[in-house]
Parts: structure tokens; sequence; C-alpha cells
């Protein structure tokens, strides 16, 4: 019995022993396919980074999305500033770029490219929509300290974050900002608050507008003022 015991025992610390040196095999080679995917998505950092910087600068993002095939003012630019958690607007660390690649699981301009699609859809789902929103106003504020963001930008960014689900609210509010003399800057409560209205208010007839709910101002005057103009 002792000895059927003990060769059980034995058989039992090698199938360990092989599943152990499996497992090592495998941690070995998933850590060399990390290494070198890192390593290539190093490689294509440097290839759009300034030297001087070591940083992809606004001509390196230019050549970028020329090698993705979309205009730098496309939106997909932003959601992948987005995606890195990109903190200057128009430059990209290393280490933001690591983040997003890796995120994306690109680690090649075609990669990239292809990947762009998916990333749009990913921003789009409303639990991600809320933070792109807010990230695309704090993307571009580009003084220290600065707080508020001038018309003319608003107005662009506006557009191109809001543009294709809510063109119709964006227009009427992009014509109110151009003609009033209120003015000058809006801010992140402004900017959150006009998206919390493109979602909650019907749209062209404003009929559940209260401006009794806490609304920023510039909500209550751009109501007053497209009821006016189309009383």
């Amino acid at each position: 019995m002792r000895r059927s015991s003990t060769r059980k025992t034995g058989q039992s610390n090698s199938a360990a022993s092989v599943n152990s040196s499996a497992t090592d095999l495998f941690r070995s080679a998933s850590s060399k396919a990390t290494s070198k995917e890192l390593e290539r998505i190093d490689q294509l950092f440097y290839s759009y980074a300034n030297r001087s910087s070591n940083l992809i600068d606004p001509e390196g993002i230019e050549v970028l999305c020329s090698d993705v095939e979309v205009d730098h003012t496309d939106v997909r630019i932003l959601m992948l500033a987005w995606k890195m958690k990109a903190e200057k607007q128009g430059y990209f660390t290393l280490e933001e770029w690591r983040r997003g690649l890796k995120a994306l699981r690109t680690d090649t301009v075609s990669k990239l490219k292809k990947a762009l699609p998916e990333l749009e859809k990913e921003v789009r789902r409303p639990s991600n929509f809320v933070d792109f929103y807010s990230y695309a106003f704090r993307y571009c504020l580009t003084e220290e300290k600065q707080k508020s963001i001038d018309i003319e930008s608003i107005c662009e960014l506006l557009d191109l974050v809001l543009g294709s689900q809510f063109q119709a609210q964006v227009d009427s509010f992009v014509e109110y900002l151009k003609t009033q003399n209120d003015y000058k800057v809006i801010n992140m409560d402004q900017w959150m608050g006009f998206f919390r209205f493109c979602n909650e208010i019907s749209f062209p007839d404003l009929r559940n507008y209260d401006p009794e709910l806490a609304w920023p101002l510039i909500l209550d005057n751009f109501v007053e003022w497209r009821r006016a103009k189309h009383s």
C-alpha cells in the first residue's frame, strides 16, 4: 500500500511540475509578445515624434492623419486623444501614445486605421459620450488656469462633437451665439448644460423647457431668443 501511495504521489508531483512548466512557458511567451508589441508601439511613436521635444506635435499629428486617411479636423482624432487621455491639445506624449494604442490593441498604422470606426462606436455609447463631451471642452483649454473658451471656438467644437447627433439644436444655438452680445466665452457649466438641453428638451417647440429648473442663464436667454424669433 505504501508503494502504491508513494507512486501516486510521485505521479501527482510530476504532473504538477509539467503543468507548472507549461504555465511558465505560456507566461514567458506572453511576456515576450507584450514586449514586442510595446516595442512596435514605441517605434511608431518615434516615427511621428519631434526629435527635439520627444513629443508628437501638431505637424506629426497631421502626418499621422494623412497616414490613416483622416482629416486632422475629423472628430475621430479628438476621440483618439480622449482614448490616450492626452492633456495638451495638439500634442501626444509617449506615455499617452502607449496608453491609447495598447487599449486599442494596435501597433501599426494599418491596425490604427481599422480601429478608428470601432473607437467611434465606443465613444458614441451613452456611458462614454458624456465623458468624451466633457473631455472635448477640457482639451481645448490651452492656457494655464484657463476655464472658458471663446465663442468662435465653441461654435466649431459644438458642430464637431454634437453636430452628428443634434444638428438642429447645434445650428440654432450656434446662430444665437454668433448674434448675441452678452457672452464672449463659454464655461464648463454652460457647455455641459447645453448637452443636457439636447438630451432633455423637445426641439424645436421647446414645450418642456422650464427656466425654473436651474438651467444656465445662457440657455434661458437662448430659449427666449428662439421663441421670439419664431413667434
